[in-house]
């Protein structure tokens, strides 16, 4: 049987989406990712901060709220 692959990653540390250490919107994986960017889903609090750094550091920090990505994605977070 095929693996299935993976549909999404954290953009800092690559952290799979659906792993036991990632972090969820109300902490359950229906509700999607809890903290994302334009460019992709963050796994946690901590990749979260540090994509933030390392976009005010590129001068590409945004200055408006990114897409849910949810919404804009749902089925690719439903399991």
């Amino acid at each position: 049987m095929l693996a299935r692959p993976e549909l999404s990653r954290c953009i800092e540390c690559g952290q799979p989406y659906g792993s036991d250490l990632f972090h969820y919107w109300h902490g359950r994986i229906e509700d999607g990712p809890a903290y994302w960017s334009d460019r992709g889903v963050l796994c946690s609090p901590r990749c979260a901060v540090a994509h933030h750094k390392k976009r005010v550091a590129e001068g590409t920090a945004r200055q408006e709220p990114a897409p849910d990505p949810a919404e804009a994605m749902a089925p690719r977070f439903r399991r």
